[in-house]
Parts: C-alpha cells; sequence; structure tokens
C-alpha cells in the first residue's frame, strides 16, 4: 500500500493540505478490473500540458501501474482515459552506463519505498541510484535528473508513437522541434511545438528512430516515425530541463516559456510555486475531523476533481487569450476547453465546479458554443476532438446547469437552437453527438432497440436533457421552444413496463423486447442493466415515484437494488466486463457505484419521504469504497467524475438534477468543512456529534434557521453562512418528510 501522508507534512498554521493528496491513488487498474484507471499526474489545477511516470508501452492506455516492477519513460500527457489513449505524448529517460534508445532495454527497476508522488513534485530514485524529480506549471515542466558518478549520464528523448521533428542545438543546450501522435480523436494537423532547455553542456548527442531503431551519433536532426534524440553529460551530473509546449507554434512555445519559468528559476522553485497553487485551492475546501485517512481521502478526490477539462487555450505576449482549436483545426481569439467526457462528469464534476470555479465555468459555457460553430454539433466526449462516444446530449446539462446557478456568459438563443439541431439531426459519429433515430423519438416518443444500440439507455438520458432545454427556454421566457422541449420531457415513460416494474427495450412496432431480464447487462442499456437505468429520470423522481406506484414501492424497490442479489448475465457484452466485476466486488446488491448510471440513486430516498435511508447509504458508500490507497477508486474515475461525487457527498450534499438550482442533502463525512468561495464569503457545514456510527440527521439549521428540507440552492450556499446539522446513531424519521421538504421534480407530490 503506498504511503498517504508525505514528508513534510506539517508546516506552520497546519498542515500543508497537498501533502495529504496521494496521486497514485487508483493507479492499481488494468482493462478487466478498475480501481480508478489513473496515473501519478504531476500538474497544476486544470493545465494544459500534465507529467507522469511511464510503466506501460508506448501507446499503451494503461500508462502507470501500480504493481510494475519498472518504468521506461517520463512523460508530457494530456490523457483523459485509458480507453482513448494519449496524444501529442513525448518522453524523457535518463540511464546510465551503455546508451539504450529501445523502451524495452532502457526501463530500470524502482522501487514504490523510493517514490514520492504529489500533484506538486513526482520523485524516483532507481535501484541504479538515478533521481528524477518533476515539478509542473500550467504549460510547462521542470525535470531534474542526478545521476551517479562513474559511468557514462544519458537522457533519451523519445517521440512516441507517431511523427515527430527533432532538432538539437547543442551551443544552447536546447533540443526544439514538435510531435504528432494519438488516439481516436487527434486532429490530423495539431502537433505539439515543444522547447527543452538544459541547464548543463552536452558532451555528446545524437538522434534516432522508434520504427527503425536506427541510431546516429552526433546528428542535430531528425524527422519520422516517433523520432527521438539522446544527450550525454558528465558522469555524477545533476541536470535540470525545462519543457514547454505550444499547440499554435513554436514561436508561442517561446512565449509561454518566458511567461512561467525564468531563466534562472530552480526546480524547487517551480516546486514550491506549484505546491502554492495547491494549497491555495485545496484550502478553499477546508475539512475537520479526527480521521486522517479520510482527509487523505477527501484531499486526494478533491485534487482529481480540479484536474480536467485540460485548458487548450494560450496566452499571447500582449496577455489576450487564443488557441488552436480541435474541432476545426483553426486559430481562434478566446478560451477553450478538453479532454473530458460529458456523459461521466455532468453528474458530479461540473456541479462541484460550479461551486469553487464559476468564471472558468463561464468561459467555457462559451467555449461550447465556440465548439459548436467551429465543428457543426456540440462537444460531448472530446479527447482532444469531438466524438460520439458514450450517449446523451449532455452540453445542455451543463448550459442549463450554469444559466439555473447565475452563470450567464452566453446566448441561451443560441444555445437552444444549436441544441434543436443537435436532437434533429444524426451527426457523422452517432453516440452523443446528434441523436441516432431521431425521427423515430419524435414519432414513437422513444429509441426503438434493435434498430439502435443501448436504446433505452438513450431515451432515458435524452428525456432528461430535453428538460435541461426546456428548463432554460423557461427560464429565459423562449416560447417557442419551451413549447418545443416541453413535448419531449415525459419520454422516459414510453419504456417503462409496469408489468415487469422496469424500464425495459422496447421494439419498433412498440412491443417489448421478448425474454425480459432485469439482470442481463447490455443490450437496450450502457455499461449496467434495467436494475441500474430505471432510475434515470433525474428531472421527475416523482413522476418515477408515480410509475412505481407509491413511495412505498419505490422505497421498497430501492432496497432491493442494494440490499438484494447481485446476480447478472453478461448479455449482449458476451463476457464478464469490468463494471460487472467492481459491482460484484462491492457486495451492495445491483448497486454498481463504479459507473455512472446508478451513482445517483443512493440520495433518492429524499424524494420519497425516507432522508435518513440516503444518510444511511452514502455513508456506507463513501466508507466501503473509496480510499487514499492505489486501490482507492471503486471503478473508472473518468475525468474527475468518481472524485466529485466523493467531494460533494462528503460535503453532505449532491446534484441529483443538474439543470435545477438544487443540491440535495446527504450525509457529511466530516464534522466541519468550510467553503471559501470566489467572492470571499465562507459557506460552512456542521455536523455537530459527526462519527462512523452517527450518520443520521436528529436537526438542521441554516444561519439558525430551522431546516427540515433534503435540500439547499446554489444561492443559499454561494450567499455564503452555515448549514448545521446535528447528528446521531438514531434515524430522525419525522424530519424531511414533507411535501416542501421534497427536492425538485417536474411532477408534483
Amino acid at each position: 500500500m503506498a504511503v498517504w501522508l508525505g514528508v513534510g507534512l506539517q508546516c506552520v498554521g497546519g498542515p500543508e493540505l497537498v501533502s495529504y493528496v496521494n496521486t497514485l491513488q487508483g493507479t492499481e487498474s488494468k482493462g478487466d478490473y478498475s480501481h480508478g484507471n489513473t496515473y501519478p499526474t504531476i500538474a497544476v489545477p486544470y493545465p494544459m500540458h500534465s507529467y507522469s511516470a511511464q510503466t506501460g508501452k508506448n501507446g499503451h492506455g494503461w500508462k502507470y501501474q501500480y504493481p510494475s516492477k519498472t518504468i521506461r519513460g517520463f512523460q508530457q500527457v494530456h490523457q483523459c482515459s485509458p480507453w482513448v489513449n494519449d496524444y501529442n505524448v513525448f518522453s524523457l529517460f535518463p540511464e546510465v552506463g551503455e546508451l539504450a534508445v529501445d523502451e524495452e532495454t532502457r526501463a530500470s527497476a524502482f522501487s514504490h519505498d523510493n517514490e514520492t508522488a504529489k500533484p506538486h513534485y513526482y520523485s524516483v530514485k532507481f535501484d541504479n541510484g538515478i533521481q528524477t524529480e518533476i515539478s509542473p506549471t500550467e504549460r510547462c515542466g521542470h525535470m531534474r535528473f542526478t545521476f551517479p558518478g562513474g559511468d557514462p549520464a544519458w537522457l533519451v528523448l523519445d517521440g512516441y508513437t507517431g511523427d515527430s521533428h527533432i532538432q538539437i542545438h547543442p551551443d544552447h543546450r536546447r533540443i526544439t522541434g514538435w510531435v504528432h501522435n494519438g488516439g481516436w480523436l487527434t486532429p490530423g494537423s495539431l502537433k505539439s511545438h515543444f522547447i527543452l532547455e538544459f541547464d548543463q553542456p552536452f558532451t555528446a548527442y545524437g538522434t534516432w528512430e522508434n520504427r527503425t531503431g536506427t541510431v546516429q551519433a552526433g546528428n542535430k536532426e531528425a524527422e519520422g516515425k516517433g523520432a527521438g534524440a539522446f544527450l550525454q553529460f558528465e558522469p555524477g551530473s545533476t541536470v535540470q530541463v525545462k519543457v514547454c509546449a505550444s499547440y499554435i507554434s513554436p514561436e508561442q512555445a517561446e512565449v509561454t516559456f518566458q511567461r512561467e519559468i525564468a531563466a534562472d528559476q530552480t526546480l524547487d522553485e517551480t516546486k514550491a510555486k506549484a505546491a502554492r497553487l495547491w494549497n491555495e485551492l485545496l484550502g478553499r475546501v477546508r475539512v475537520e475531523g479526527k480521521s486522517e485517512a479520510d482527509k487523505a481521502t477527501f484531499y486526494s478526490c478533491l485534487f482529481r476533481a480540479n484536474l480536467f477539462s485540460h485548458k487548450f487555450y494560450e496566452i499571447r505576449s500582449d496577455g489576450s487569450p487564443y488557441y488552436f482549436s480541435p474541432f476545426d483545426e483553426k486559430i481562434h481569439n478566446g478560451y477553450m476547453y478538453t479532454d473530458n467526457g460529458f456523459w461521466d462528469t455532468f453528474r458530479s464534476q461540473f456541479p462541484l465546479t460550479n461551486i469553487l470555479h464559476p468564471t472558468m465555468q463561464g468561459r467555457y459555457m462559451q467555449a461550447l458554443l465556440d465548439a459548436q460553430e467551429q465543428c457543426g454539433w456540440y462537444p460531448s466526449w472530446c479527447c482532444p476532438g469531438n466524438s460520439g462516444i458514450m450517449i446523451g446530449n449532455h452540453a445542455i446539462s451543463l448550459l442549463t446547469d450554469a444559466w439555473a446557478k447565475g452563470i450567464r456568459t452566453f446566448d441561451p438563443e443560441q444555445a437552444l437552437a444549436a441544441y434543436k439541431h443537435e436532437i434533429t439531426n444524426k451527426s457523422p459519429w452517432g453516440g452523443s453527438c446528434g441523436r441516432e433515430a431521431h425521427k423515430e423519438y419524435f414519432e414513437l416518443g422513444y429509441i426503438p432497440f434493435e434498430r439502435v444500440g443501448e436504446a433505452t439507455a438513450k431515451t432515458l438520458e435524452y428525456a432528461y436533457d430535453d428538460w435541461c432545454a426546456y428548463h432554460l427556454a423557461c427560464m429565459t421566457a423562449n416560447k417557442e421552444y419551451e413549447e418545443f422541449f416541453g413535448k419531449l420531457i415525459y419520454h422516459y415513460k414510453n419504456v417503462w413496463d409496469p408489468a415487469v416494474g422496469f424500464m425495459r427495450g422496447r421494439m419498433p412496432d412498440g412491443c417489448w423486447r421478448p425474454d425480459f431480464d432485469p439482470y442481463e447487462w447490455g443490450g437496450p442499456f450502457t455499461e449496467g442493466n434495467s436494475w441500474q437505468y430505471t432510475w434515470s429520470v433525474f428531472h421527475d423522481i416523482r413522476g418515477l415515484i408515480h410509475l412505481v406506484g407509491s413511495e412505498e414501492a419505490f422505497v421498497a424497490k430501492l432496497d432491493e437494488l442494494f440490499a438484494g442479489s447481485n446476480e447478472y448475465r453478461v448479455g449482449s457484452y458476451g463476457t464478464v466486463i469490468h463494471e460487472i466485476s467492481e459491482m460484484l466486488d462491492a457486495g451492495m446488491g445491483q448497486y454498481a457505484h463504479g459507473n455512472q448510471p446508478v451513482q445517483h440513486v443512493a440520495y433518492l430516498y429524499n424524494y420519497a419521504r425516507r432522508p435518513w435511508k440516503t444518510q444511511y447509504q452514502v455513508r456506507e458508500i463513501m466508507s466501503r469504497l473509496y480510499n487514499a490507497s492505489e486501490k482507492g477508486y471503486p471503478g473508472d474515475e473518468d475525468q474527475g467524475g468518481l472524485s466529485s461525487w466523493y467531494v460533494l457527498s462528503a460535503l453532505g450534499i449532491y446534484s441529483v438534477c443538474p439543470g435545477s438550482d438544487q443540491y440535495v442533502i446527504g450525509s457529511p463525512m466530516f464534522e466541519k468543512a468550510s467553503i471559501t468561495l470566489e467572492s470571499g464569503k465562507v459557506f460552512t457545514i456542521e455536523a455537530v456529534g459527526n462519527s462512523p456510527e452517527n450518520v443520521y440527521i436528529q436537526t438542521a439549521t441554516l444561519n439558525g434557521h430551522p431546516l427540515t428540507r433534503s435540500w439547499i440552492s446554489y444561492d443559499e450556499i454561494m450567499q455564503g453562512g452555515v448549514l448545521k446539522f446535528t447528528m446521531g446513531s438514531i434515524p430522525n424519521k419525522a424530519r424531511g418528510t414533507g411535501d416542501a421538504d421534497l427536492p425538485f421534480s417536474v411532477s408534483e407530490p
């Protein structure tokens, strides 16, 4: 198990919060089982470039796996998921003795005992005595390699899997060039123009090429498939390397270099600046309690929740932002963000970011409309270009959620017109861009199964997205779009089969898909089964309660989800996918927290006047399924999705229905949490008597006034104040049961 608390935890005034963070959290993962699918990210908040140690082969999505015994590179990275791989990658690697450029032969052994993994600083000492240290800036990086004496010292630059150009400048102690490589969605003309600047002279140098393995000593320039370079230094040298890369031009890389790393800046200074950035951000959500392990989990998750989306814009010498667009491959003024899959993050990461970073969110919302103009479709799953990966049209959820919370930096009529285009056309990608079977959706009121895969899951998520558009139209008094989208928001009812009591696949002729089995994965559903997807009616849980029949029946069905059988059928997947394995290990019935469709379900007891059951379940999930170790997540930690769920839930709130202004109340993890907002106001959540046993809210007050409802508004949070709970070990079954206490739902109680 990795050490959670790093060296130097104590400082004047209390702990340095960045020292609680373990960036190895979730790294013991593989394709058939995920504890997070993360890598030890070295970055400042919301960077353009990050860095990571590399244990896997070039091009392998699982770039760092905790059980590995060797490291073969230290990469500049952008990867948001191993399933889509990385792009515009290059790496550096130190070695002693005989030069080895090939990634297999150069890999060196290490021990986690000699590894420090923090956001602002990564260090590892190989068994051969070489130490590598890395610290980040927003668009640059800083490395230091300390070589043992005696044997020749080398640094190898690896151009990775695609095309690259390398030029060595011995007199200036520099390497310049570009790389173009990537996974599924890297635009054809996107290059990273890089600068590597060294503080020690080269005693020898040359180039090499990945595809052929050709090594040319003394050569200063090379271009080809994975073209790289090698440099030799005096034995026993300590070599600092400053790294910068631009998507726009070599000239912009120089501008960024001068802006972010001073000529005489040491790695220790870069490290201190990055630590200060993280301590300031993490310090904006200060939690208090007795458990150091819980604090480590919280701050490790808060770190992950503030990495994506990546900035994709750069800053000119005059201070103005501009960017190379991954959508139309042209240069534009303004802000752009990418490396995010909204199916993963609309549920938790964006609702958390709306609290912590409303200014950035305002820029992001305009960037969504800019991206839509540039490629003809809303971004949905970008890495960095657009795609139809996953399902739903969730850009409208982000826009509506921002507007409902007072972040109004965009034209709502433009947003609605673009969304209407989205749902009345099929994109070249399908999936989450455009709408497959859109004609049938309007004619039948659902997506027909067999004609379209994952049809029922799509119907449910489309109904929610259409409600978001309807709600945005209502908030902006746009009667035309209010009428248009208002006809679509109840389409979820068309895939409810009262005979079986579940959402179900429906055929083009209106008949139900035969041989229904709620334990069968895939088919009409996405990475789940009907047990998990039946609850995906975020905007109208009361309407779902009416379909089930009564509050009592709804609660009984929720109870069965958590405490019933965890049986499964592999269904259309044909094998046990990693989400099934993770559900089985969780041991919570059909509740598969490691995947998105079911993550809101623990909060649904609030809608049926049983808030104490929510309080119990969310504490169980946090306590049993999360920790700060390399096995710290119960599934894919997609771009801050799981980590943001934990952060919100540990604070005691969660956004069941993004697009509304409400956060539903759960059970806070800590005795006290203080959130310092961008405005400087402080919102404090106190939980008097909180403990692992005292998970139930007995009473609550907001700014001294009694609070019986099971939700709090965004505005109430942003105004600052104190939400105070008194906790106990026995449920208070009288609190939160009135009609006015219930969270938002389209349908009335």
